[in-house]
């Protein structure tokens, strides 16, 4: 269900997306309205599930994870048991950061990042390779990273 949203929700998502720690003051000076109803907004729209949850955006690098890669997986089967065998373990797996499910020739793409080359290779062969339900794997290592936008597209 999309959410009927009016121009102030739109400007306070806006804002949130831009600056997760402003003070809810600053948030209802920018929106233009005052800070009892725009808390009233951030609340609801929480409960409503648009606003999923606060992130700080960290440099991997920063933290010694200097490798970032992406894993193409396919399945031997798409069966039920088999597809939540598969995102079971990916939710255990620390390396990988995303996952998403795909349609086409690849089942599952995993963005994954590791401190080393050895980190990543030995999580690809001991792993992801071995695990009962994969198929086939193809890797590539990020070169170079152009775009890295999280936020929603908002006008």
């Amino acid at each position: 269900m999309k959410a009927r949203l009016d121009a102030i929700d739109w400007k306070i998502l806006k804002e949130l997306q831009a600056n997760g720690r402003i003070t809810n003051v600053a948030l209802a000076q920018r929106v233009g309205v005052s800070a009892p109803p725009c808390l009233r907004r951030v609340r609801a729209l929480e409960e409503a599930g648009v606003i999923e949850g606060y992130r700080a955006l960290i440099d991997t690098k920063a933290l010694g994870l200097t490798v970032s890669a992406f894993a193409l997986v396919g399945l031997s089967s798409q069966s039920q048991a088999d597809l939540a065998a598969f995102e079971e373990k990916v939710r255990e797996w620390r390396i990988v950061r995303e996952c998403h499910m795909l349609s086409g020739d690849i089942d599952f793409i995993l963005k994954c990042v590791a401190p080393d080359l050895e980190t990543f290779q030995s999580f690809i062969i001991e792993d992801l390779t071995r695990s009962p339900q994969v198929e086939s794997v193809r890797t590539s290592l990020v070169i170079r990273r152009l775009k890295d936008e999280p936020a929603v597209p908002i006008n």
